[in-house]
């Protein structure tokens, strides 16, 4: 499988999104958090935009959102969050695990995705992602597999601000199994708005006066 022209492809994918200005209803704000949707063109159910401003340069933003070994201390929806296979130093195969949501109501599902964060001219950087089969980690009965289509993470300079940035987030996940539609239409949008927020948590509890943080990578 060529994982290298399947990353490129979902960046495309991704960038077209960012230009996509039709047919978006928001669905949730809150805390200064904007979820719009739309319905999905890859499968029967719904695309997600999430837009909110975060505190952080958008190299910065870019590199603490995949940064495999913090992930987990700071992202409340997710168990495990592994690179399982390194293609090259901007595109990795990971495995995660996430929590049950809805009271329980949906279970932990696990997903195979394909990462990919691809810089742009002015520090916009996209962090694309999309479900893919890597035979070494096939599904377990332990968990349902979840599949997700093109989504991504979007970071750029605040023009009036560049130590702040704006961040727009993409997701289009097919849980599978048994679950209605309506579960997961009323339980996503909090769940997105609470993603956000973690994040922020996040980079706050990262900034450490002795200069300690999340290292910056500065490959191009």
């Amino acid at each position: 499988m060529d994982y290298k022209a399947i990353a490129q492809k979902t960046v495309q994918e991704v960038l077209g999104y960012t230009q996509d200005t039709s047919g978006w209803k928001v669905v949730k704000i809150s805390k200064k958090i904007t979820v719009s949707s739309k319905a999905s063109r890859k499968f029967h159910g719904n695309l997600y935009r999430v837009e909110g401003i975060i505190p952080e340069s958008a190299a910065k933003l870019s590199d603490f959102l995949y940064q495999t070994g913090e992930r987990v201390t700071w992202d409340k929806s997710l168990q495990v969050y592994d690179i399982v296979h390194r293609i090259d130093s901007d595109t990795f195969i990971c495995h995660t695990i996430t929590q049950s949501f809805a009271m329980g109501s949906i279970s932990p599902r696990d997903f195979i995705d394909l990462v990919y964060i691809k810089r742009y001219e002015g520090n916009m950087n996209i962090i694309s992602s999309k479900s893919v089969d890597f035979p070494e980690y096939p599904p377990s009965s332990n968990y349902i597999r979840g599949y997700n289509h093109p989504c991504g993470f979007v970071c750029s300079p605040m023009k009036e601000n560049p130590a702040y940035s704006k961040l727009v987030m993409f997701v289009q996940t097919e849980m599978r199994g048994k679950l209605s539609p309506s579960i997961i239409e009323k339980t996503m949008p909090s769940n997105l708005v609470n993603f956000i927020l973690n994040a922020k948590d996040g980079i706050k509890a990262h900034k450490t006066p002795s200069g300690r943080g999340f290292r910056h990578n500065s490959h191009s």
